[in-house]
């Protein structure tokens, strides 16, 4: 396993999500790429996507099946919301774009969880790496993440 694979699983390890890691050997770029591979909802696949928030980075955690509507989020912060470029995300998490996971990253991260997650019993989210994922629970999310539930959608 990659190094970033294995400060993901560290995480996992200590807040005992027992979900395992992945590893894939085929190309899946997109959430609905993810889903097909794994027999899921595209819903079901737990994006990592980094904005900023009043300058500051945020991980938004978001169902696969969402795209995050960034004014209705600055509803709901109350900040201004903007898409972070490759550089914060690397800076943010020590973790690269088609890869950013829930966890392991090289410093803590506020995180917003979209609550539409909560409709499916297990997600899958990326584990470090662009080819890599691990299935979890939305309550086990929460926990890993910290994170604040929101709606990224109307």
């Amino acid at each position: 396993m990659h190094e970033r694979n294995q400060r993901v699983q560290a995480d996992l390890d200590k807040a005992g999500i027992t979900g395992e890691i992945t590893i894939f050997t085929e190309h899946l770029p997109t959430a609905a790429d993810a889903a097909a591979h794994l027999g899921i909802e595209t819903g079901a696949i737990a994006n990592s996507l980094i904005f900023r928030l009043d300058g500051e980075p945020v991980l938004i955690m978001t169902s696969g099946a969402h795209r995050v509507d960034t004014g209705f989020v600055e509803e709901q912060t109350g900040g201004k919301i903007s898409r972070a470029n490759a550089d914060v995300v690397k800076a943010a998490t020590g973790q690269v774009i088609g890869g950013v996971a829930p966890a392991g990253h090289s410093k803590p991260i506020r995180t917003f969880i979209d609550r539409a997650l909560a409709a499916y019993p297990m997600l899958w989210a990326a584990a470090g790496t662009a080819d890599s994922m691990f299935p979890l629970t939305y309550a086990e999310l929460l926990r890993l993440t910290g994170g604040e539930e929101i709606d990224v959608e109307r």
